[in-house]
């Protein structure tokens, strides 16, 4: 993938964009978002094995229609498609024509709350895949309902933050705050920034590998951790141990270190549910400061991934559910 990397200083308050919209692939992507707006274009991402279950039926192997090129990423014939899709595509570089005539795009853009936002092909198979799915729509959902009492200026962190989503909902719902877009894949935040600035969102990037690493003070972090089990261990995707579950525990007591008196702190994750016990709810009891926080920690849904079970990783397990966390620093906190 050629999209280049925005580091920190690239991005000024007057500018969000300083220094890359010269940048031949990164236009031509918001190009293609422009393009796909003025169309209506709108696709969901589902889960991969939905997914996978769809590409599998006879009459989807070959696609017809902007969707099937840029949500389910199937091949699709150079004819069938529009000019200014197939040109922004390769002029991005993220074009792939194959021997028999069919084009394939690198990219797939989905549809979160209203918002396009442009992410990995399927399937995410590579190390620095950039994931999007039904997690990100219940992560966006979530953190719409943890907004309320924010300074009007605020100071927004998205740790792990992928393809921006969870920053991106939260600053464009509040209106009025700075963005830092933080993870430890550059492609990531090259996608992510791109994503920022398409959303008209005055935002940072930084490349960090833990929510400790990143500078500043701030009045909401979001994050949605890697929870799986993956035995190939890959960065989006794996969440370690406790079942998947030690990444997201370990975000949060980083992460509420970083924020300002008063700031909130907002997770969606999947933690593995082992003889009736939720491991990562235990585990986070037992870890959380006993005195400057408050917590909220609900079921966001009972059963997810379901398929994953299957797996020898997951012998043992009952089911993976999705979980909402909000922690809130107290506002007499010192610095």
């Amino acid at each position: 993938m050629n999209l280049i990397y925005v580091n920190e200083s690239a991005i000024n308050d007057q500018n969000h964009s300083a220094g890359v919209l010269d940048d031949a692939p990164r236009t031509a992507l918001l190009e293609l978002l422009e393009h796909l707006r003025s169309i209506h274009y709108d696709f969901i991402a589902p889960t991969p094995a939905s997914q996978a279950r769809v590409l599998s039926r006879a009459d989807r192997q070959v696609g017809t229609t902007v969707a099937d090129l840029l949500g389910w990423s199937l091949p699709c014939r150079r004819d069938d498609l529009p000019h200014a899709i197939v040109d922004a595509l390769d002029a991005a570089g993220l074009l792939t024509r194959r021997r028999d005539g069919l084009l394939v795009a690198k990219v797939r853009v989905s549809n979160v709350l209203g918002r396009l936002f442009v992410h990995s092909s399927y399937p995410t198979s590579e190390r620095d895949s950039v994931f999007l799915g039904p997690d990100s729509y219940r992560f966006a959902d979530y953190i719409s309902r943890n907004l309320a009492g924010l300074p009007s200026d605020a100071r927004i962190l998205d740790y792990g933050a992928g393809a921006g989503v969870g920053g991106i909902i939260a600053a464009s719902l509040h209106g009025n705050a700075t963005l830092t877009l933080a993870d430890i894949n550059p492609k990531a935040l090259s996608l992510a920034s791109v994503n920022a600035t398409f959303a008209a969102i005055d935002h940072r990037t930084a490349l960090a590998g833990t929510p400790a690493e990143v500078d500043g003070r701030f009045d909401l972090i979001v994050t949605h951790p890697p929870f799986m089990i993956d035995p190939d261990r890959r960065a989006y995707r794996d969440g370690g141990d406790l079942y998947g579950g030690k990444l997201s525990l370990d975000w949060t007591l980083m992460a509420i270190e970083k924020l300002a008196p008063g700031g909130r702190f907002v997770m969606h994750t999947g933690v593995s549910i082992v003889a009736g016990r939720d491991v990562v709810r235990e585990a986070l009891r037992e870890a959380m400061p006993a005195t400057g926080y408050r917590y909220d920690y609900r079921l966001l849904d009972p059963d997810i991934f379901g398929d994953e079970l299957e797996k020898e990783p997951y012998a043992g397990v009952d089911r993976i559910a999705a979980i909402g966390l909000c922690v809130q620093r107290d506002a007499a906190a010192h610095e």
